[in-house]
């Protein structure tokens, strides 16, 4: 507001002079006590009676020059006042285009992402971590990836109610549902090449499971070879995938579930039954004969260390395993002792009382 009285108080400065439409105000008596009679009578002088001036309004032509007057004051540009003879709208649409140049080419990359640079859609480059620059968008568009997300494919479910049944090497019939696990190794290459990325690992996923569980047994397949099945998938699938120029890199497959059809379910499951109880069996047979071998090794040794003290005292060991094989013997039957003229009865055997157990005597 102070500035616009500004711009307007030279045009009532120059009003007010001698030479101004109302004519000096604080001139002389000449006509109409206006000035010294040559300029205009002015209204707010006192009449030619000495009564009160006529009314407080200017003349319309007075009023049309000092509008006009007004207007080139404040230029052409829609009521707005110019700084230098330029409007102050280009001075806002300079600033919006400063701004906009710093927010489209400017762009922070973070520590796991990659930032592709597309130039009127075709690709440009690749920028690194930090911060990078490119030119303004519409010319230069940068999709940032994050390379090191573990992304995940589910093929297959447990919980569904629909199967997944391939073929195995051995003509029978599995029920699998596993995981892929992968992320980007070249953000360009996965933008550009793979048009619906996940839905072709997937069907990848799939081939490559096929292909495996086809060279391997059922008992392989629902058993102890899940191991060997997941890396051999893993490593065909980024061998196809490489092919295809993906930039995708499998970290892993996880096999979830592998069963018999669901139609065989309780026959397998009695089959694998007999299975485990033969193989407890087996597991038994061959302790047992653990333990027979152990215990028959053992006697040899000892056998062994005997023959040794045998060879250097025969005749006295052999007196020795002579006595203590009769008393092994000897301890549990009645003694006779014959003579060379027939069999006299040293003690009265069938008299003598043999002693009682332990037990009975305390009873």
């Amino acid at each position: 507001m102070n500035k616009l009285t500004a711009w307007l108080w030279p045009q009532g400065a120059m009003l007010n002079e001698g030479g101004g439409p109302w004519g000096n105000r604080g001139g002389g008596q000449g006509n109409g006590g206006g000035g010294d009679g040559d300029g205009p009578r002015n209204p707010w002088s006192p009449g030619p009676s000495g009564g009160r001036p006529r009314g407080n309004r200017p003349t319309p032509a007075a009023l049309d020059e000092l509008l006009r007057r007004g207007r080139q004051r404040l230029g052409g540009g829609g009521g707005l006042p110019d700084f230098g003879g330029r409007p102050i709208w280009l001075y806002g649409l300079g600033v919006f285009l400063l701004l906009w140049i710093l927010l489209t080419s400017f762009h922070r990359i973070g520590p796991q992402e990659r930032g592709v640079i597309m130039r009127f859609g075709s690709y440009a480059g690749t920028m690194s971590p930090g911060i990078g620059v490119s030119f303004p968008s519409p010319i230069d568009r940068v999709v940032k990836q994050d390379i090191e997300a573990i992304r995940t494919v589910d093929i297959g479910s447990p919980t569904a109610e629909s199967e997944n049944l391939m073929l195995t090497g051995d003509q029978n019939i599995v029920d699998l549902a596993y995981s892929v696990r992968w992320n980007i190794s070249d953000p360009a290459l996965f933008l550009f090449q793979l048009a619906e990325p996940e839905e072709t690992i997937r069907e990848v996923g799939e081939s490559a499971m096929r292909a495996v569980i086809g060279t391997v047994s059922l008992n392989d397949a629902i058993g102890s070879g899940r191991t060997a099945i997941e890396t051999q998938v893993a490593q065909r699938m980024q061998e196809l995938l490489n092919d295809y120029r993906a930039g995708v890199r499998i970290q892993g497959v996880a096999i979830k579930q592998a069963d018999p059809p669901q139609a065989v379910t309780e026959s397998f499951k009695k089959v694998s039954a007999a299975q485990q109880q033969a193989i407890s069996y087996l597991n038994g047979a061959r302790a047992y004969a653990q333990q027979i071998t152990a215990r028959a090794q053992g006697e040899a040794a000892a056998f062994d260390k005997v023959y040794e003290q045998y060879k250097l005292s025969p005749d006295v060991t052999r007196r020795r395993m002579y006595y203590e094989t009769m008393e092994e013997v000897l301890s549990k039957v009645d003694k006779t002792i014959v003579e060379p003229n027939g069999v006299t009865p040293y003690l009265p055997l069938d008299r003598v009382q043999r002693p009682r157990p332990a037990e009975e005597v305390q009873q």
